[in-house]
């Protein structure tokens, strides 16, 4: 249908429909029960990082980047042996999701300013909202423009606009939360807003307005996972909401999501409580350089180094060394050299976040 046009919102449809509403209890469930166990991990830290690298590595694959996570941990310990444009886009994502993060808590709003930055941050820099024509969005397979959003720098503004009043005012459409962040995904993706980033913008305000709504209170609840086992139905059901209207279907969707995408990281928080446990007794029982920050460090870095434990530790580089090295002899830790740096894999965590479906 040629002739749509991007509406302000609210809008002025019936959004809660009897299969709706029927969907949202199972949904609400898994959030709250994922919230409760999340809080349970001993340092909040440890699950942002290999969750939110995780979900950077998922995001960043929608858009056609691909990276693995051998590159991906890689990455993170910043060796000048070790360069990789793919893994530094995506670890460009986890920088720009804590940033959201950490700016969405100290303010308790997800403003256009938030934005703009967690956008910046992904792209690394400052174009802002598009002021040039010429953005459509094409069928990656037959090449055809499937949507044509809007053009006009004012005209994008003036939406924006209105869909941060529509995040942070719960008096513009009182209807359930869970409802609100797929017309609030609906509306960021069709305004586009930005040259690049888009998607990877979007998708980032998903688990930010669940934090904003106290739904969640540390950004682990990721959606894209969800979006690449669908990404046929993903975009079919946005396209089908500007061809024919149909907002039931799409809402359904989102929904599901995040019911699937809870019990699913819930399931994977157990596993990592369990895993941390077991290292807990073997490094408390057998090592007297045993402490919680040390655990902490191999579970918040599948691949860690000296000198996060020298900064994480406070000890020395030597001591750190120490620490690293009798772990890998007595194969708690596998040690492998990189130009001219260790590093050390903690083995059992990366093949559970690694065999992740």
């Amino acid at each position: 249908m040629k002739n749509w046009e991007l509406t302000k919102l609210p809008l002025d449809i019936d959004l809660e429909t009897k299969n709706v509403l029927k969907s949202l209890p199972a949904a609400h469930a898994a959030l709250a029960e994922l919230k409760g166990i999340a809080s349970t991990i001993p340092n909040q830290n440890i699950l942002i990082n290999t969750l939110g690298l995780q979900e950077a590595k998922d995001s960043s694959a929608i858009e056609n980047i691909i990276t693995t996570h051998d590159d991906l941990y890689k990455s993170e310990l910043n060796f000048d042996a070790f360069k990789s444009l793919n893994a530094k886009e995506v670890q460009n994502y986890i920088y720009a999701l804590k940033k959201g993060f950490e700016l969405t808590t100290e303010s308790g709003l997800l403003t256009n300013r938030t934005i703009l930055q967690i956008q910046a941050a992904l792209e690394n820099n400052k174009a802002g909202f598009r002021k040039l024509p010429g953005t459509d969005l094409k069928n990656a397979s037959t090449g055809e423009t499937v949507y044509t959003p809007p053009q006009d720098y004012e005209e994008i503004l003036g939406l924006m606009s209105n869909l941060e009043n529509y995040i942070n005012d719960s008096a513009i459409q009182d209807c359930d939360p869970l409802i609100k962040m797929a017309i609030i995904h609906f509306q960021f993706e069709s305004i586009h807003p930005f040259y690049d980033g888009n998607g990877r913008t979007g998708r980032i305000i998903n688990i930010l307005y669940l934090i904003l709504e106290k739904l969640q209170n540390l950004p682990i609840l990721y959606l894209s996972n969800y979006i690449i086992k669908h990404k046929p139905d993903y975009y079919r059901l946005l396209q089908n909401v500007r061809d024919e209207n149909l907002w039931e279907d799409w809402i359904l969707f989102m929904v599901k999501g995040v019911e699937e995408t809870s019990r699913e990281t819930i399931e994977l928080i157990l596993k990592i409580k369990e895993l941390m446990l077991a290292y807990k007794h073997k490094l408390r029982d057998n090592y007297k350089f045993y402490s919680q920050d040390l655990l902490n460090n191999l579970f918040k870095h599948p691949y860690t180094k000296i000198e996060f434990v020298v900064n994480e530790l406070g000890v020395s580089r030597l001591t750190a060394a120490n620490y690293l090295n009798k772990l890998s002899d007595d194969n708690m830790l596998k040690k492998e050299k990189l130009g001219t740096g260790n590093y050390y894999i903690n083995e059992e965590l990366f093949e559970l976040l690694t065999k992740r479906k």
